[in-house]
């Protein structure tokens, strides 16, 4: 009868070792296959790349024939020409021509002069495609005699070029997505960037000079987040700093936007005229706004900045370095503007394809983002994309969590359902009761014969 207990018993763990040693391995399976996506890099797109959009129209047809392009609001691209061929050769391109009185090389000839005057604080200009119009800007800071020069260097240009005075102030929005902080102040994180190796942060450049240290806000501000290894600033407006660990670590390829969310970013691609877009500032959270003008200019009291994308998003001191960004789509960095986000007010960011050349790195986005890009070389470019959609139809991308308190210690990671942990476990336990089991008749079995020849030969 005690044999046959123990029969059943040595039966019935065999049996469950074996099952263990199943679910166990269907465990391992499923954490596997539902594992995060991990991070990788691509590089950027150019809207100048690829397909007949706006931008590669006006490439084609040259400076002196075209004066920019930007996004109707139909979602077609539009095109200012300055002739009749050049009117005909945008049709058949399945683009929008109108007609202009004067071209980019008027425009950029403009533009020349207003920089070779003093420089005056407190001023901006940019191109207005949609109005064949030089636009400058200055805010209250701007005294009447400098306004009054300004005024006549404007009229000796020629009428295309006006001039109106801003109720706020263009500065830099020091003090994001993510906030970061150092001894100068608060700033926001833009997006993650790798050079293969190593990844960083990168941000506006006014944000802090060289070897400036980074606190992370989320951790109470003690624990270093990175340092500033490179700055340009002025001139250009864009940072890079280097993480205190090498690794961006998990969600590499997400922006914050506000209650625990987030966007995953998939690509980095130049901005259209008329594109909406999304910025988001660990000041004034998420907004969003239309891009009224490229290769903006700024006189900062701290210096000029060339070369910005202009909008009408609203942004708020704190905001600097903060991304911009449109379905997913990297655009640029914060940079500052006038107003804030009761009164509005206008905002110039650091286009990130700049940024990033000039720098040598690039994006970190999902790997499935980054297989997409690599296997899509005969697609149209990302603003390409942009350009075939109304603008009103945009959105600030895929939804994503941002995690601010994960748990990491080791007993988070074997119990966590989505690790192979709980899983191994189960597989190495199995493991033991089956040896065991076998152990212990092979034991049973010795002591058997043992007892039976001692009785047989006495």
């Amino acid at each position: 009868m005690r044999h046959a207990r123990r029969r059943v018993v040595r039966r019935g763990t065999q049996l469950a070792a074996v099952g263990g040693l199943l679910l166990g391995g269907a465990m391992v399976t499923t954490a596997m296959a539902s594992e995060t996506p991990g991070t990788t890099a691509v590089p950027f797109s150019s809207a100048t790349q690829t397909g007949d959009t706006g931008a590669t129209l006006v490439a084609k047809l040259g400076t002196a024939r075209t004066a920019g392009s930007w996004i109707g609001a139909d979602g077609k691209p539009v095109v200012a020409v300055t002739d009749e061929r050049a009117a005909a050769a945008v049709k058949r391109a399945g683009a929008e021509p109108k007609m202009v009185a004067h071209s980019m090389n008027e425009l950029k000839a403009a533009t020349a002069a207003l920089r070779a005057a003093p420089r005056v604080a407190g001023t901006a200009w940019a191109v207005d495609y949609r109005t064949n119009r030089v636009m400058v800007e200055a805010d209250s800071t701007v005294s009447a005699s400098d306004w009054s020069d300004l005024s006549r260097v404007a009229a000796g240009i020629g009428s295309y070029v006006r001039m109106q005075r801003s109720a706020g102030t263009f500065t830099p929005r020091l003090n994001g997505a993510q906030p970061i902080l150092s001894t100068g102040g608060r700033c926001s994180a833009g997006f993650n960037v790798t050079n293969g190796t190593t990844d960083f942060i990168l941000t506006a450049g006014h944000c802090g000079p060289a070897n400036t240290v980074w606190f992370d806000e989320g951790q109470g501000g003690n624990e270093q987040l990175g340092t500033t290894i490179n700055t340009q600033f002025p001139g250009n407006d864009f940072s890079l700093i280097q993480y205190a660990n090498g690794k961006a670590g998990d969600n590499a390829d997400v922006v914050a936007i506000g209650n625990g969310q987030g966007v995953h970013i998939t690509g980095a691609a130049d901005a259209t005229v008329g594109q909406k877009v999304f910025r988001s500032g660990s000041t004034s959270g998420l907004h969003d706004g239309t891009v009224t003008a490229l290769n903006a200019t700024v006189n900062y009291p701290e210096g000029t900045v060339t070369g910005l994308i202009q909008t009408n998003v609203c942004a708020e001191p704190g905001d600097s370095g903060g991304p911009l960004f449109s379905d997913g789509i990297a655009l640029g960095m914060t940079s500052g503007g006038s107003g804030d986000c009761t009164t509005g007010g206008v905002t110039f960011f650091q286009p990130v394809t700049r940024a990033m050349a000039a720098l040598n790195v690039q994006l970190i986005v999902s790997k499935q983002a980054a297989a997409g890009a690599q296997g899509a070389s005969a697609a149209p470019s990302t603003s390409a994309t942009h350009s075939a959609i109304a603008p009103s139809a945009a959105s600030p991308g895929s939804a994503a969590s941002v995690g601010t308190s994960q748990d990491t210690s080791l007993a988070a990671r074997l119990t966590d359902t989505r690790n192979v942990g709980p899983g191994l476990l189960v597989i190495g336990g199995s493991l033991i009761a089956l040896v065991g089991t076998r152990f212990f008749r092979a034991e049973q079995e010795r002591k058997a014969y043992q007892r039976y020849y001692s009785a047989t030969w006495g």
